[in-house]
């Protein structure tokens, strides 16, 4: 069971990664997060399926955050590598898209990629927010 979404900036995909953090029963695989120039592209693969309770909950939390995202062939490639244990670093060099965390991401990852980035930009664009 797998999902991607898209996020309009990094506080909404914090706040995924919050939910999802907060619950370890539901039994995640992995979750890769990458920034676009205008947002975020969050996938959320499961070991197994969620009850439809579970599922319910979850694509509502999703669906009031984000939307339903179906990636370019470039971002599909990049998840595709990381999938098969490919490194972020591998990915980013070869499929040029800003792996920020794959795995099991924290909050601080995602967080210490906008610091460093606002930093190197010299100003905060709207989806670092």
């Amino acid at each position: 069971m797998e999902y991607i979404y898209y996020f309009a900036n990094a506080s909404l995909t914090l706040r995924i990664i919050d939910y999802l953090n907060s619950r370890p029963w539901l039994g995640i695989n992995f979750i890769t997060v990458i920034h676009d120039l205008d947002g975020w592209v969050v996938k959320i693969k499961f070991l197994g399926h969620l009850s439809s309770e579970e599922e319910g909950d979850f694509r509502a939390i999703l669906d009031e955050f984000g939307i339903v995202y179906q990636p370019e062939i470039q971002i599909k490639m990049a998840m595709w590598a990381l999938e098969i244990g490919k490194s972020p670093l591998y990915v980013i060099a070869n499929y040029q898209v800003a792996v920020v965390a794959h795995g099991s991401p924290t909050t601080t990852e995602i967080q210490e990629f906008c610091t460093q980035f606002i930093e190197d930009l010299g100003y905060s664009p709207q989806t670092l927010l």
